[in-house]
Formats: C-alpha cells, sequence, structure tokens
C-alpha cells in the first residue's frame, strides 16, 4: 500500500508538472507576436513616418527640447527602452527570488506590456511622442516578463527535461511570430480589399499583437505557480535599485565564476547572434539590392524554419548534451555567414536560402543556452541571475552593431560588414568550450544530468 502511494504520489507529481510546462510555453506564444509583427516588421518604419510628418523643415523633432532626426527616433526609442529594462530587472528579479511571488510581477509586467502595445492603435497624425513613450514601455515591459518568465525554467523542469522543456518554449513561440505575420502580411498587402488605409492596416496589425499577447498570457498566469522562497534569495534584504542592485549579483556570480564564464561566452556569441538578425535585412536591401517583400518573406521563412530548428537541436541535446549542441550550431552560424559574403545581388533565392539557414540555428541555439544557464544558477536566486542573463541577451548587444558600421565605414562594404561578426562566433566557441560545464553545475548547487 505503501508503494502504491508513493507511486500515485510521484505521478500526480509529474502530471502536475507537464501541466505547469504546457502553461510555461504558452508565455512565448502569447509574447512572440509582439518580437515578430511589431519591433522587427511593422513599428520601426511606421513610428519613422510619424516622427517624419511632426519634423520641422530641417527633419527634426524636438521630445523635451532636444533635436533628434525624424529618422533616428524609432532607434533612441528602442535605446532608451533597454536603459530602462537594465534598470528595473534586477530589482524585480530580486525581489521575486526574496518573495517568491513571481506570478504577480509576471502578470503585471506581461498586461502594462500587452495593453501599452494595444494602444498603439491610436498611433495616428504627428503622435510621434506618443510612439516612443508607448515602445518604451512595451519594451522594457517584455524584458522584465521574459526575465521571470525564463527563470521558472529551472523550477517546472528537472535537469534531464530542461533542453526539451526550453526548445519547445522557443518553438511555440516562433510558431505563434509565424501565424500571426502572416495574418498581417495578409491584411497589410490586401488593405484596399479590406477597406482600410495602408496606416489603418499597420495601426491594426500592431494592436493585435496587444491583444494577441494579453489574451494568451491568461493561460502561464492560469498555470503556473509560485513557491516558497529558498536558498541564499529567501533572507535577502530589500536591495538597491537599478545598477546597484545588477552590481550586487554581478558580485554574487564572482562565488560562482564558471557560471560568470558562461555568461561571458554567451555575451559574446549571442551578440553576433542580434547582430546578425538586426542588419541582415540592411544587407539585404544594400548589398544585394533585394526588395521589402523579398526582406519580409525571408523573416516569415526564418520564424518558420526556428521552429523545426528548435525542436530539433533539443533533441541533438538529449543524445549529445546541450554543451556540444550549441557549440555545433556556433560553427553553422560561422558557415551561414561566410556564404552569405559570397551571395550574388539580386537573387532572391539565394538569400532564402541564407534565412532558412539562420532560421535552422537560430531557435536552438538561444533554447539551449537558455536550458543550460539555468543548470548554472544557485537555487534560490534563478530571477535575480536571469535578469543578468537577459540583460546580456537585450542590453548588452552593442559591440556587434558597432563592429558591423565600423567596417562598413572603413571598407564602404556589408560584405566586409557581415563577414566581420565572424568574430563574435569563433571568440564565443573558444569561451564556452573552456567552460567545465559540469563542474559550473556541481559547484552551483544543482544535480548534474547525465547528458549535458
Amino acid at each position: 500500500m505503501g508503494i502504491d502511494t508513493v507511486r500515485t504520489d510521484a505521478a500526480d507529481e509529474a502530471a502536475g508538472r507537464r501541466r505547469e510546462q504546457r502553461g510555461w510555453y504558452f508565455y512565448d506564444w502569447a509574447c512572440s507576436v509582439y518580437s515578430t509583427s511589431v519591433l522587427t516588421v511593422f513599428l520601426g518604419p511606421y513610428l519613422t513616418s510619424v516622427a517624419e510628418k511632426a519634423a520641422d523643415a530641417d527633419g527634426f523633432v524636438h521630445p523635451l527640447g532636444i533635436p533628434v532626426r525624424a529618422g533616428s527616433f524609432f532607434a533612441y526609442s528602442v535605446s532608451l527602452s533597454v536603459i530602462v529594462a537594465v534598470l528595473v530587472m534586477p530589482l524585480v528579479g530580486a525581489a521575486a527570488d526574496r518573495t517568491g511571488r513571481k506570478k504577480p510581477l509576471l502578470a503585471a509586467a506581461a498586461y502594462l506590456g500587452a495593453t501599452a502595445t494595444a494602444a498603439m492603435f491610436f498611433l495616428d497624425g504627428d503622435r510621434y511622442l506618443l510612439g516612443g513613450l508607448l515602445l518604451i514601455v512595451a519594451n522594457a515591459a517584455q524584458s522584465v516578463a521574459m526575465m521571470l518568465y525564463n527563470s521558472y525554467l529551472p523550477q517546472i523542469a528537472p535537469p534531464e527535461e530542461r533542453d526539451a522543456v526550453s526548445s519547445r518554449g522557443w518553438a511555440f513561440g516562433y510558431a505563434s511570430g509565424s501565424l500571426m505575420l502572416i495574418v498581417n502580411l495578409v491584411l497589410y498587402l490586401a488593405h484596399d480589399s479590406f477597406g482600410v488605409s495602408e496606416s489603418t492596416a499597420v495601426r491594426i496589425c500592431l494592436a493585435s499583437a496587444g491583444l494577441w499577447w494579453g489574451a494568451f498570457a491568461l493561460i502561464p498566469l492560469l498555470r503556473l505557480r509560485d513557491r516558497p522562497a529558498k536558498g541564499e534569495g529567501a533572507d535577502r534584504a530589500p536591495g538597491a535599485m537599478g545598477f546597484r542592485q545588477l552590481a550586487a549579483t554581478i558580485r554574487d556570480m564572482r562565488r560562482h565564476p564558471l557560471t560568470l564564464a558562461f555568461l561571458l561566452a554567451y555575451l559574446i556569441y549571442n551578440d553576433g547572434i542580434q547582430t546578425v538578425i538586426s542588419q541582415a535585412s540592411i544587407y539585404g536591401s544594400e548589398e544585394l539590392g533585394l526588395g521589402q517583400s523579398t526582406l519580409i518573406g525571408a523573416v516569415l521563412l526564418v520564424q518558420v524554419l526556428a521552429v523545426a530548428g528548435a525542436l530539433t537541436m533539443g533533441r541533438l541535446a538529449r543524445i549529445y548534451g546541450a554543451k556540444r549542441t550549441i557549440l555545433g550550431s556556433l560553427v553553422a552560424w560561422t558557415v551561414t555567414l561566410a556564404a552569405g559574403y559570397f551571395l550574388p545581388a539580386g537573387a532572391p533565392v539565394w538569400f532564402f536560402v541564407l534565412a532558412g539557414g539562420i532560421g535552422l540555428v537560430l531557435g536552438g541555439s538561444q533554447a539551449l543556452s537558455r536550458s543550460l544557464f539555468s543548470h548554472l544558477v544557485p537555487p534560490g536566486k534563478e530571477a535575480e541571475y536571469f535578469s543578468a542573463y537577459e540583460i546580456s541577451d537585450r542590453g548588452m548587444s552593442w559591440l556587434g552593431p558597432l563592429l558591423f558600421g565600423l567596417t562598413y565605414q572603413l571598407t564602404g562594404s556589408y560584405r566586409d560588414a557581415i563577414i566581420s561578426l565572424v568574430a563574435f562566433f569563433v571568440i564565443g566557441f573558444a569561451l564556452l568550450a573552456r567552460v567545465p560545464v559540469r563542474r559550473a553545475i556541481n559547484d552551483a548547487g544543482n544535480p548534474v544530468p547525465t547528458t549535458i
């Protein structure tokens, strides 16, 4: 009878864990539409056009009396949102670990971001200041929410399941982004058939992302559960604000130098990944002479193939381990960039081949990096450490664009600029290869999976 009770309890625990995992996947499904349709495709060109309508004769707008070129307003707004996120994430992460109440904080961040995104429907005329404010709020809230979402991973998945769970989460996100991007593009390209102007179609696309985000965020919020604070973070006194809290987290990481070593490697190669994502369209339009429809189609192809790539690399990680699979993906990134250097101009087919290569390694590289880092976080400090991880993911990706821009400035060639990014993958490979992940996991106080 005792054995039957133990088996029943274990089965109930496994069923509850799977229910939480399925709910967790749906937050990626909810919020990825914002990243794809809003940030990647529609908001940049549209907000720039709104700012240009408000510009003076010299092409400047004047937020808070500061002269800013209308064409730079979107980029500056994104940069300011990153600064806000960097200030807020460590504070929220420490509060989540200290209280154990992640779910209310996740709900607040998610619905603040979703509301700001839905309100982008009102960005008509010359309301560029409203657009900048909504972008800053939405982007910062998304960063905070993703930090809290990621920090659930070590709590809802035991070590042997973590790679697969993380990969499925990324796959859900890319599938959602693909689905809504198709719907948005149908509305945008055939707006006359729907009886709306191009501007109205864009605003509907922006607002629909916020509604989608808010609606599907209900699923993880209903299924995820808070856990009592424990470990090193449980008795932490309220921390200082912003950068001081981040500095305290980094100082604490010195007690786990191998965790810090992994984070450094991730910072380098992820900088390369983020730069390829942000600059590929410029390479396609300026160097290869491709049209907007080709570039949007390539973005959609990346989203679709990233689903298969994330799931496939999750399976490879079960056989070869997450570290080896990530290292293999960095080799694939290097080969893809080298191939991109030789792409002929005016040949969209080969650009789609390049986009396919990026899509196949994109989702898996990110998913397995997240799951591997989760093994290196001391128990009870998940949100605090993932705030540093999220900052590495979003807030520190400036070296790649700087190198890309400087290379183009010095050589006048986008081909030289794109191939210069190989350095990030080579250096990241070398740094990651030197991290003894089994010892790092053990030093963090976590069980070591059989395959890692």
